[in-house]
């Protein structure tokens, strides 16, 4: 079903996470929640590797967001939609959303894989950061580096 005006595009009724239907061949999913400060937002995501980016591109930095790239599938916005603004610059291709309430930017759909969905590692609930293998991504000089991350959505293990 389509909902107007939704920034994440086609709605998806919410994902059913059971064992069998997140697996992998090598890897079952782990489930993570997570969303921004006031709560307004909420986001589930099932998550099939641990590789996150710590990128030096200016908006990242400023930000202090940590990359994780997960299949759209993987992910499902609980609540929050309605809160959801969307910031955009340079191409206009990634979609930067934030939460108007509070201001944090929990996820977002970047330009680099435009059918996934990116969340700041930051705003999983718990302290899940040793959990992930950081890794530094130069996105000051993107177009030269972009190539080196195209397969860390997990979706190629």
């Amino acid at each position: 079903m389509r909902v107007a005006g939704s920034p994440l595009g086609e709605r998806k009724p919410a994902l059913s996470f059971s064992g069998l239907e997140v697996m992998t061949a090598t890897k079952q999913a782990k489930i993570y929640g997570g969303g921004c400060h006031c709560g307004a937002i909420r986001f589930q995501v099932a998550i099939k590797h641990d590789q996150a980016l710590d990128c030096n591109c200016s908006i990242c930095q400023k930000k202090g967001f940590l990359h994780l790239i997960v299949p759209s599938a993987q992910f499902t916005l609980l609540s929050g939609e309605d809160f959801l603004s969307t910031y955009t610059f340079n191409t206009h291709t990634a979609q930067h959303y934030f939460c108007r309430v509070c201001g944090i930017h929990p996820f977002y759909r970047p330009r680099s894989h435009p059918d996934a969905i990116d969340i700041n590692l930051r705003c999983l609930e718990g302290n899940v950061l040793e959990d992930f293998q950081i890794q530094f991504f130069d996105g000051a000089n993107w177009e030269d580096n972009i190539e080196k991350i195209r397969g860390i959505d997990g979706k190629r293990e």
